[in-house]
């Protein structure tokens, strides 16, 4: 999984790079996994980077990265679905390829939402489901099983484009493109916004 996320980074790279420019503030990353992600935050605006991860062996993969950029964070162990984090707490919320594997999907956006401030932003990068009747939607419904098994809780055919939109946040830019992988191909990249209460 360490190499596979810098590897991965060659086509994610493009939407990351515009994606995380003006990240700056408190920043949750859910999953972080080996760090593939810190390259792309600009240095000098982050003030705090919190990163919640499962997995314990990511951790002296992620420590590594994060020395070598001479950057400071803060890791915590927990899962995306009941975060250690103080209620809107923070500015910025990055999944990449996380939302694919949490176990209650909902209740990980749900939490999300939690965190961030009024105004604050959860950034995605995903792979979703291919359109339903399409054969490319039935091998990854007929791969799910073994998919799940090999790929550390992944779902193939999650449909988290749907997920994010009825989370209770606003989606304000999506954009759909297409991976060099074989059963996962689609992919969207965006962000949606906490909204800000009126009264």
């Amino acid at each position: 999984m360490a190499r596979y996320g810098h590897k991965a980074d060659r086509y994610l790279a493009p939407y990351k790079s515009q994606l995380f420019a003006e990240v700056s503030g408190t920043v949750l990353e859910i999953g972080p996994g080996a760090g593939a992600n810190l390259r792309h935050l600009q240095q000098g605006k982050i003030v705090r980077w919190i990163g919640v991860e499962p997995n314990s062996f990511m951790n002296r993969h992620l420590v590594e990265e994060a020395g070598r950029l001479r950057l400071r964070i803060e890791l915590l162990s927990g899962t995306a679905d009941e975060l250690p984090i103080r209620t809107a707490s923070i500015d910025y919320a990055i999944s990449t390829l996380v939302l694919c594997s949490v176990v209650d999907q909902r209740k990980a956006l749900s939490e999300l939402r939690r965190v961030l401030k009024p105004g604050g932003r959860l950034i995605f990068i995903e792979h979703v489901a291919a359109p339903a009747g399409t054969w490319l939607r039935r091998i990854q419904s007929a791969l799910e099983p073994l998919w799940r098994r090999m790929g550390d809780g992944c779902y193939p055919n999650r449909e988290t484009r749907a997920a994010i939109e009825r989370s209770g946040l606003t989606v304000a830019h999506v954009e759909e493109f297409t991976a060099p992988l074989p059963v996962v191909r689609p992919h969207i990249a965006g962000y949606a916004i906490k909204s800000i209460p009126t009264h």
